[in-house]
């Protein structure tokens, strides 16, 4: 199963609230022209993202803030906001042929398998902050201006 959009789209939202923080003032409108999608859709992204303690958004011309240090906010964090309709990154097609001997033994040959790439996921996850992904975006901008 591929990760959605929605972990990519959060990340950026993320970024331009913390990269254009306190100068300009992030609405979904103008998160949204930096990631090239609907308002709208920035809205649900940024509904998750205060759910899960990440942002803090005001209601009409308010705009968003992060809720907490950039250096507190992984990007582990982020995916379990915005994937945490998944609980695995592997979903497993549903009732596999007791009677065949493979059926029967997928599960016990394949979850270990399937719950350390969860794991190594998580695990790198768990090691990038937002402050870091923003040093990397205020090097890349510079290195542009040159």
């Amino acid at each position: 199963m591929q990760i959605s959009t929605r972990f990519s789209m959060a990340v950026h939202t993320l970024l331009v609230i913390g990269y254009f923080a306190p100068e300009q003032r992030a609405t979904s409108t103008f998160i949204a022209k930096s990631v090239n999608a609907n308002p709208v859709v920035i809205r649900r992204v940024l509904g998750q993202l205060k759910d899960a303690g990440l942002a803090e958004v005001e209601m009409g011309l308010g705009g968003a803030t992060l809720a907490r240090d950039a250096e507190q906010i992984t990007l582990l964090d982020v995916y379990r906001a915005v994937e945490s309709s998944e609980e695995h990154l592997f979903n497993f097609h549903e009732d596999p042929n007791p009677a065949c001997p493979v059926g029967r033994n997928i599960h016990a040959a394949l979850d270990g398998e399937l719950d350390a790439a969860q794991a190594a996921l998580e695990n790198r996850l768990a090691q990038t902050t937002l402050a870091d992904l923003l040093d990397r975006v205020g090097t890349l901008v510079a290195e542009q201006d040159v």
